[in-house]
């Protein structure tokens, strides 16, 4: 098992959080880099919001 397997099956349940890490994570970058990198940095969220499944579809309704 890999480690991004384990990472994703830890994960599991907590999408949500998981995603608003990631905001959190990518927004801080792009604070210390003044927006230097924003558009690399928006690709790399967008990327681990997908492999980790916190990414909703645009035909999913929003939970509650």
């Amino acid at each position: 098992m890999s480690a991004l397997d384990k990472i994703k099956k830890m994960l599991r349940g907590h999408e949500d959080q998981a995603g608003k890490g990631i905001d959190k994570a990518g927004d801080m970058v792009d604070d210390r880099t003044k927006g230097k990198y924003s558009g690399q940095v928006d690709t790399a969220q967008d990327k681990l919001k997908q492999q980790f499944g916190t990414e909703r579809g645009q035909d999913e309704p929003p939970r509650s």
